[in-house]
């Protein structure tokens, strides 16, 4: 187990020594979808990318059991999932998930080798953009409270987030933070040799799936 997170802060530590390297990352799937996020002073464009990877991947994933799944039923069952531990994040990831993680990999404070709650460094300037728009008043509170308190973790959060994921629907604020969170920054743990790259990826008309 020691072993393991050591293992992980060096990777994390290497990743922060080089995160100012200029993001070189350029297979965009998703640039014609709608923009999501409207703050400043970070890589929006990527971040876009990165919550409409996640979400198609999910779709895809909970569409295996039930072809009618809504965007709505992905959310409700992964953020349950994830919150009890109950995932084989190899099963979900794409090969367009991990190109969009390697990049992301490369973005100025977005990780906390140091966080043994979450990979995520709650004090990044994404963190700080999506605090300051959640549109849920109780969850808006919640989050706040938590970040200022250097408390957040995704089990904490995960409670009330639990009643909350239809709001991730509409609020990509909540959605960004649920995919960096709950996914992205589990893919450190991840062993990406045990993932089905050669598995089928359909890209997702969202429009038709979120009811």
């Amino acid at each position: 187990m020691n072993l393991n997170f050591n293992l992980i802060t060096l990777l994390l530590t290497l990743t922060l020594l080089n995160c100012k390297k200029e993001n070189t990352f350029s297979e965009y799937q998703y640039a014609d979808s709608p923009v999501v996020l409207t703050c400043n002073d970070f890589n929006s464009k990527l971040y876009h990318e990165a919550l409409y990877t996640f979400e198609n991947d999910i779709l895809n994933f909970y569409s295996k059991t039930n072809k009618n799944t809504s965007q709505i039923q992905a959310y409700n069952q992964f953020v349950r999932a994830a919150v009890y531990r109950r995932i084989k994040y190899e099963d979900i990831v794409s090969a367009h998930t991990l190109k969009v993680f390697e990049a992301l990999k490369n973005e100025n404070t977005l990780w906390d080798a140091n966080n043994t709650k979450s990979h995520l460094n709650y004090n990044s300037v994404i963190i700080d953009c999506i605090t300051n728009n959640i549109e849920d008043t109780a969850l808006k509170t919640t989050f706040n409270a938590l970040v200022s308190t250097n408390s957040m973790s995704p089990k904490l959060f995960g409670a009330p987030l639990l009643n909350k994921y239809r709001t991730a629907i509409k609020d990509k604020y909540l959605a960004t933070y649920i995919a960096l969170d709950l996914f992205y920054a589990k893919l450190f743990d991840v062993d990406f040799t045990k993932v089905n790259l050669n598995k089928t990826e359909s890209k997702v008309d969202f429009n038709k799936k979120s009811e």
